[in-house]
């Protein structure tokens, strides 16, 4: 293939010196085609140089120049020569004025839509708005801008839609997000008596997937096979994509299956579709696929199968694909480069992460988005604003993600400063009224001043009190324990009539009336989730039974789980259910509710065990405790977390197997922490181990040194074996680390 392009450029270069020796250089018709060939051939600078050498041009030759400039990546050049094809006295042909307006769409250049303006008046001018070439590319051109009300008037002025108009439109919409206007456009192509080609299908595939019409896909799915368009790639593709954003993957590996030339677009699909849902075995199994029929990985490839392993904490197979990623030479290709700062992010790896984000010669907004998330993970919201202001140094402009991004460092009451220099940028900016950025401020806002005046300026500032923006703030005073504001808010927030709470801000008020138990609160919010229909929701079910059960009103959260758990197979709610039962020391009932559990074939989950080995705990069921933690993994392949551990060593402690329970904390595959030392802690002074106590107990200080808890045991612990000078010690050691012990205190609702 080389060898035969080599030959005709040899070829041409021969014609051009022929050519030149029979004097036919000013021969325009001659020069014209040269020009065209040129073009075509991505030779530039010889097209140029022809141009440069012609005594006479007509209006061929600059349109020839214009379109060869655009067709080689060089649009500002273009837009130079259009002008000087004007300013000559040429009036610009539709070509012209269509490769033009396509090359607007790429220019460089900061006035571009303006530019677009121009060529707009140009074509008016001229009678030309109405020409179908000239249209569709105006309607394109408006459409890149987010200018979607230009492009239907750019539409409706051609005066005869052929196919490609209507495409145009289609995809127009698409870009735009406007699924609805495009579908409503391919019902009417329909009926205009049009037929399809394959790019109308591809974009009305797109055009169900982002309206959410999955009765149309199915329809127009039906449409492909009448027509025989199964054997288009491309539009199998499409439909695969559809049926797995629609949850339906057994029909989208179906049609999978049935594409006969599969591309790595084809697999890109599948592998996509399935890493959404975190199906990392068949994510690798397809994969395997690919590459078993010689289909090579590309960018998107990569990327998908990095973040996949960043959601699902899997650092060996992330590296092991970061080391694929560099064999292939991706590492340089900035849509990976994204995923893997993303990928070591997610592990913790932050100062590898930043090593390789340094490394890299070319970097997007998205890639400095990435590092500065990567910061707001871990709360370390000094790197993250050191990263911020070299963005702005360097010149790049930050967008709404990076704002959200340096907001999300913010998770403490710390740098008070610095949050509301941030929040002056934001407001000087402009994006203030930003829904996205707003919403991540009013976050960071709830841990800096955990002021409900302050949040509520954003929203003002914002001119937003929607269900979104009340969710998140309420939420956002929910997590740092502020549950009288998020009483407020909501009371705030039903003053407007045309407000009605979503399931997330019911069970958001519920929980929050459970932390302060409030019981009056409760039994309100309860009518209101009856009232609204959201009882069945597992959401709001569950903080229906934890509130009740956290106001003491444990009939009332039975009552409340036996209307919605014969409807529903989510082991959250019967998570919530045994939690209840054992805070309440009702084992039995919480033993029970397991078996049943176990017969509907419900998947446990971590928290399963805990409120199960809690009720183990109770009755001192060792033996029966031991089998339900061992059933964890061999039964049902879940990997124990910390706070499994902590209840199986209380268990232990309790019994006074209190060796049994330092094997335990040994031996589990985590560092020890605070509370599962507590646990051995206060069963060894049930048991009168004094020896294992203190050393458990030093422990605690040592991890904790203002935890009051570990001196008063510690302290009891020589008092109870008559070391009253030791006791006196640890005593005056807390006064010296001025710890004090925090009183206790009941509260009732009045």
């Amino acid at each position: 293939m080389a060898s035969s392009t080599a030959t005709t450029n040899k070829a041409t270069s021969h014609l051009h010196s022929q050519a030149l020796k029979l004097g036919m250089s000013a021969d325009t018709f001659t020069m014209n085609h040269l020009l065209i060939y040129y073009s075509r051939c991505g030779h530039l600078q010889s097209a140029l140089k022809v141009f440069d050498e012609m005594p006479h041009r007509n209006l061929v030759s600059w349109t020839a120049m214009v379109s060869a400039s655009t067709r080689n990546g060089a649009p500002d050049l273009g837009f130079r020569l259009f002008v000087s094809m004007i300013r000559s006295g040429f009036c610009p042909s539709e070509f012209a004025l269509a490769t033009m307006l396509t090359a607007c769409r790429s220019m460089a250049h900061a006035f571009k839509l303006l530019i677009g303006l121009s060529l707009h008046a140009i074509a008016v001018k001229d009678g030309l708005d109405g020409n179908p070439f000239v249209g569709t590319s105006l309607l394109l051109m408006y459409a890149k801008h987010g200018r979607i009300a230009a492009a239907e008037c750019a539409f409706v002025h051609i005066s005869s839609k052929d196919l490609t108009c209507w495409n145009a439109m289609l995809e127009g919409y698409i870009l735009n997000g406007f699924g609805y206007h495009a579908t409503r456009t391919v019902l009417l192509m329909h009926r205009s008596g049009l037929a399809p080609d394959h790019y109308t299908y591809i974009s009305a595939v797109k055009a169900c997937s982002i309206s959410r019409e999955w009765h149309l896909g199915r329809q127009l799915h039906a449409l492909v096979i009448h027509n025989m368009f199964e054997s288009d790639t491309s539009v199998m593709n499409s439909l695969v994509d559809m049926y797995f954003r629609a949850g339906h993957k057994e029909t989208a590996v179906g049609v999978f299956h049935k594409i006969r030339q599969k591309d790595t677009i084809s697999w890109n699909s599948v592998i996509s579709g399935f890493a959404h849902d975190e199906d990392e075995g068949a994510v690798f199994g397809y994969l395997i696929d690919m590459s078993r029929t010689g289909c090579k990985p590309n960018e998107v490839t990569f990327s998908v199968l990095l973040r996949l392993s960043g959601a699902k904490e899997n650092a060996s197979s992330g590296l092991q694909i970061f080391a694929l990623v560099y064999r292939n030479g991706y590492t340089g290709n900035v849509l990976v480069a994204n995923a893997v700062i993303n990928m070591l992010s997610r592990f913790g790896l932050l100062d590898r992460a930043y090593g390789f984000f340094c490394s890299l010669t070319f970097r997007n907004i998205v890639t400095w988005n990435e590092m500065i998330a990567g910061y707001g993970l871990f709360s370390r919201s000094e790197d993250a604003l050191r990263l911020f202001r070299s963005l702005v140094c360097f010149g790049e402009r930050p967008d709404e993600f990076t704002y959200s991004a340096v907001l999300s460092a913010f998770q403490e009451a710390q740098g008070v400063r610095d949050h509301e220099q941030v929040h002056a940028i934001i407001l000087k900016q402009g994006f203030a009224s930003c829904q996205f950025v707003s919403t991540s401020l009013i976050k960071a806002n709830a841990a800096a001043f955990r002021s409900v005046q302050s949040s509520l300026k954003i929203i003002e500032d914002a001119d937003m009190m929607d269900v979104v923006s009340s969710g998140v703030i309420m939420s956002a005073f929910l997590k740092h324990g502020l549950n009288d504001e998020v009483l407020f808010l909501f009371n705030l927030f039903r003053r407007d009539s045309t407000n009605k709470p979503d399931e997330f801000i019911l069970a958001t008020v519920l929980n929050a009336c459970a932390n302060d138990a409030l019981i009056r609160h409760c039994r309100c919010i309860h009518s209101l989730v009856l009232k609204t229909g959201h009882e069945k929701h597992f959401c709001v079910a569950s903080a229906v039974v934890d509130a009740y059960a956290k106001c003491g009103e444990i009939t009332s959260a039975e009552n409340a789980f036996s209307a919605v758990s014969s409807a529903t197979d989510d082991a959250i709610l019967y998570n919530t259910m045994l939690t209840a039962y054992a805070n309440h020391g009702l084992i039995h009932e919480a033993l029970s509710l397991y078996e049943e559990m176990a017969k509907a074939q419900l998947n446990p989950t971590p928290a399963t065990f805990v409120a199960v080995l809690s009720a183990c705990s109770h009755l001192g069921l060792v033996e029966q405790g031991n089998l339900l933690f061992s059933s964890m993994l061999s039964a049902y392949g879940i990997h124990p977390a910390r706070a499994n551990y902590t209840c199986l060593v209380d268990l232990l402690a309790r019994k006074g197997l209190l060796d049994e329970a330092k094997c335990v904390i040994d031996t589990m595959p985590f560092q020890p922490w605070p509370a599962v030392w507590r646990s051995l802690v206060n069963g060894c002074r049930i048991h009168g181990n004094k020896q294992l106590g203190v050393v458990a107990a030093e422990q605690i200080l040592r991890m904790a040194p203002g935890s009051d808890g570990a001196y008063v045991s510690l302290s009891n612990a020589y008092a109870d074996d008559g070391e009253w000078q030791s006791a006196e010690e640890t005593r005056n050691r807390m006064v010296q680390n001025q710890v004090q012990k925090v009183q206790g205190y009941s509260r009732i609702e009045i």
